[in-house]
């Protein structure tokens, strides 16, 4: 048992120290040699334009679900004009950044994976080392500036999709006013609250490019090897968002307060 623990343990510290090391060779090379415009041109096509579809049905029918419950539930209690401001805090901090990376995961991470496994197992990878290019400047990097631009803009298109589906059911099916819905949110959302989005954006698309990358890199064992990795990417990045958002979230809240008790101070 105890050599079963020490294994699995030093598998993921392995695993851990590569990927870090992916991330550190990935960023170096950005520097070191900017990747062609073309390749980063493609993959903001492939990230940002070809999941606008799937992230604004995302969007909308969560903020239809989160404006419904909110009125059924604070109506009794003469608080329905606060639905306006619900959906668009939870949208802008929480689910905006969350369920775009899910989607874009879903969506993009698992074709990434799946394309550079297909070159691993296929030696391609190995082709294009030996006309001394470097593949994490060629394939990883283009992929990696993509993600940090594309993810948060997905993110704000869908947190303007959730308003804006929270806004049609509100207004046309529980008769609410556009005014009562938009006017709290100029005074209850603070730029804290879009701060907070952005930053967990950054974050969630840095994460799921990488670990799809990361895991496409180390394929092995044909096709279905290729699979394995691309359903393990997947898995890893959903659960490497769900964490990093709880830490991100306590750790943000944390830093604001305070900033705010030192600025009273």
């Amino acid at each position: 048992m105890y050599v079963l623990v020490k294994s699995i343990l030093l598998n993921f510290l392995s695993g851990v120290g590569e990927y870090i090391r992916l991330i550190s060779d990935v960023s170096k090379s950005v520097f070191h040699k900017f990747p062609r415009w073309a390749l980063i041109r493609d993959q903001l096509f492939a990230i940002g334009v070809m999941s606008l579809g799937v992230v604004a049905i995302t969007g909308m029918s969560t903020g239809v679900v989160l404006a419904a419950q909110s009125i059924y539930q604070l109506s009794a209690k003469g608080l329905a004009n606060i639905t306006g401001v619900m959906v668009a805090k939870v949208m802008i901090t929480e689910l905006g950044p969350v369920l775009t990376a899910f989607m874009v995961t879903g969506r993009v991470g698992a074709a990434m994976c799946a394309e550079l496994g297909t070159m691993k197992v296929t030696e391609q990878i190995d082709a294009i080392r030996s006309m001394a290019v470097s593949p994490k400047n060629y394939l990883i990097a283009p992929r990696f500036i993509a993600g940090i631009i594309m993810v948060p803009l997905l993110t704000v298109f869908s947190i303007l999709m959730g308003i804006l589906g929270g806004y049609l059911i509100s207004t046309y099916f529980f008769n609410m006013s556009a005014s009562a819905y938009f006017s709290p949110m100029p005074l209850q959302i603070t730029a804290f609250d879009i701060f907070t989005g952005v930053i967990k954006s950054i974050i969630f698309g840095i994460l799921l490019v990488s670990i799809c990358c990361f895991k496409g890199m180390k394929t092995k064992g044909g096709a279905e090897g290729v699979g394995k990795a691309t359903t393990n990417s997947v898995v890893i990045s959903y659960v490497s968002i769900l964490i990093s958002d709880f830490l991100i979230t306590l750790a943000l809240n944390a830093l604001n307060l305070k900033i705010k008790y030192d600025w009273h101070l």
